[in-house]
């Protein structure tokens, strides 16, 4: 298989981790006192109408500078009032521009649980996503082995984080599920093309059991798309670059939505 965007990112995450020599029975010990989450995985189910996941985002690998200049506090206070469900906050600085920060200034500034948007490939990511604030860990299956996937699962749950793990076809599905996953992305972007498949979304849909909680990621556009994939079966739809380089989030999120 060629190599992809994400295999490059994996490289970089796996040998910072690498250099973590952290107790990792201590730092569960310090997720333990953090305050309870704000529920995600429960703002995205049984709801009457499609949930929106509104992402903070200042660069990507495929479109480089989207808006880098943006205020993490004044973007998540714009989707809270657009009526957005969820944050999703990218941390990753190397290849988004992201940090930490934005993650607390956004949750700081809203009532919204909040997803550390990153690539987790260690307990001590998966515990760091617990001990800045965020409410749900990002797996993305396609950048784990089956044992890493269940376990960091785990682990997330009894630190009280809710887990959304990301997909791309059949056999990630399938790990996915034997991993007891409740809350699954389906990305529609390819990882080798870069170019978004909005029959994929549409296929997998129909294959996820009725009673997880199924989110759209990538390549949702505008209403259409959206109202496409709420009829697909989706509960939610995770959008970034619409919404960062909207002139009006707060009109863009309720005309995805309505």
């Amino acid at each position: 298989m060629a190599s992809t965007y994400l295999d490059r990112i994996l490289e970089y995450h796996r040998e910072m981790a690498a250099g973590d020599h952290r107790s990792i029975d201590q730092v569960i010990d310090k997720a333990a006192t953090m305050e309870v989450t704000r529920g995600f995985r429960r703002a995205l189910q049984n709801r009457n109408k499609l949930g929106l996941i509104a992402e903070i985002k200042r660069r990507s690998p495929s479109k480089g500078d989207l808006n880098t200049e943006l205020d993490p506090a004044d973007l998540a206070s714009s989707y809270e009032r657009g009526g957005a469900a969820c944050l999703s906050v990218l941390t990753d600085a190397e290849f988004f521009g992201g940090s930490v920060d934005d993650l607390r200034l956004a949750r700081s500034a809203c009532s919204l649980p909040v997803l550390r948007k990153d690539f987790t490939v260690s307990e001590l990511d998966v515990l760091d996503t617990r001990l800045i604030g965020a409410d749900c860990v990002l797996l993305i299956a396609a950048a784990l082995d089956q044992y890493q996937l269940t376990a960091f699962h785990q682990l997330a749950s009894e630190v009280g984080l809710d887990v959304l793990v990301e997909i791309h076809d059949e056999a990630e599905l399938e790990r996915a599920l034997t991993a007891e996953a409740t809350l699954i992305g389906v990305n529609q972007r390819d990882l080798v093309t870069f170019e978004v498949d909005h029959e994929r979304a549409a296929r997998m849909a129909g294959l996820i059991p009725g009673e997880l909680v199924k989110v759209a990621e990538s390549g949702v556009r505008d209403a259409a798309d959206a109202l496409s994939l709420r009829g697909s079966g989706y509960d939610a739809v995770l959008v970034g670059e619409t919404l960062v380089t909207s002139a009006d989030p707060v009109a863009t999120i309720t005309a995805l939505i309505s």
